[in-house]
């Protein structure tokens, strides 16, 4: 099998409590997490306090060089 280099994703794993910084997005700025769900996460502005829950939407991404590609 060829090897390529892969940009790898996978769902961020939120937890509870956790303090994040959104950048270059729609939803840029801080956030606390304040719940997650296999879909879903809400999110607390801790300026406002206001909290928004949308469909699970940050990734984790890598780049694996020499990856197989596509995979089985």
């Amino acid at each position: 099998m060829a090897k390529h280099k892969v940009t790898m994703f996978k769902p961020y794993p939120f937890q509870v409590g956790q303090k994040i910084r959104i950048e270059d997005s729609t939803r840029s700025g801080d956030w606390e997490v304040a719940d997650v769900t296999e879909r879903k996460v809400s999110l607390r502005c801790p300026i406002s306090n206001k909290e928004y829950t949308w469909d699970r939407f940050c990734y984790l991404a890598e780049e694996k060089d020499d990856a197989s590609w596509p995979t089985e």
